[in-house]
């Protein structure tokens, strides 16, 4: 099968051949439709290693994919061969940049018919990271205030609804140019970057931007509120509140509800460039705006 490879950090990520992927215990092998990666995940240390910390170069990147189970590993329940899915590869095996794959069933939920391959593509990380940013780590409740940094992103444009559609007052915040987007996404005001002290004080801040701005939102947040970051560990906490770094987690219940709710048209999933697995290589090297998806097959 065809699938991109990285040797090591600093090398040029390549399309090569590999053998088809083995479905172990629990695993299901998908053929793989469109996927999505993190230009930036070739700095993470799973990217290189195992489990067990053992490397594992070369490497094929991207976790986030969409497509159609065609085997099913001993003792693998829960999805069939012809089924669609959508979800999250495991962060120290293979990824999603590459023809097949192999993954836990759990990380995976069933598709709908009525929601295509590079949609679902860009949900898992984003939308997973933007709810358990706001409601399992942020204790987000109706009527309280949240602050979304980067909300016209791929995570904060998610957030934005999320919240809203709980009920809480969102302020959002990024580049002039975002404005209005976050403002058509249900933002109740938008500032720029070196405006924060205007939006006052907040119950929850969602942080992707790390750097100065993490360390300068730790002010914003009220007493028993919470800064919520995915960027690194905070420096600065809040005077009277919480401070969480956290990584996201596989959620099969909570991936058939953010996909419901897409199917609602309650939740919009922004999607910048569409590109084949060939052009892998300069969109690492050339990041675009908004989430990249890679269109890996086009049959169904």
């Amino acid at each position: 099968m065809q699938a991109i490879t990285v040797r090591d950090r600093t090398a040029e990520p390549e399309l090569t051949e590999l053998p088809h992927p083995h479905a172990a215990e629990n695993d299901v092998v998908v053929r793989v439709h469109a996927a999505a990666f993190t230009p930036g995940e070739l700095t993470w240390p799973a990217t290189w290693t195992d489990r067990a910390g053992r490397d594992r170069a070369p490497s094929v990147p991207g976790h986030e994919l969409s497509g159609v189970v065609t085997e099913l590993g001993y003792g693998t329940t829960g999805l069939t061969i012809g089924q669609r899915v959508f979800g999250l590869a495991d962060w120290t095996r293979d990824g999603t940049l590459a023809e097949y794959v192999a993954v836990e069933a759990r990380n995976l939920a069933p598709l709908p018919a009525d929601i295509d391959h590079v949609t679902a593509a860009a949900l898992p990380i984003s939308g997973l990271t933007a709810w358990q940013a706001l409601f399992d780590h942020g204790r987000l409740e109706s009527g309280r205030t949240v602050l979304v940094h980067g909300a016209a992103g791929s995570v904060g444009s998610l957030a934005v609804q999320l919240a809203r559609s709980a009920g809480a007052r969102v302020l959002g915040t990024g580049r002039p140019s975002d404005r209005e987007t976050v403002l058509g996404l249900g933002a109740a005001a938008f500032f720029e970057l070196d405006q924060l002290t205007e939006a006052g004080e907040v119950d929850v801040v969602l942080d992707v931007l790390g750097g100065e701005v993490l360390d300068r939102s730790a002010a914003l947040v009220r007493a028993g509120g919470t800064l919520v970051t995915i960027a690194e560990p905070p420096r600065i906490r809040p005077a009277d509140g919480r401070a969480v770094f956290f990584v996201v987690e596989p959620d099969r219940a909570r991936l058939t509800d953010l996909a419901q709710r897409v199917r609602d048209g309650r939740l919009e999933v922004r999607v910048g460039a569409v590109r084949p697995l060939a052009e892998v290589p300069a969109e690492f090297a050339h990041r675009t705006r908004g989430k990249t998806v890679i269109r890996v097959t086009e049959e169904e």
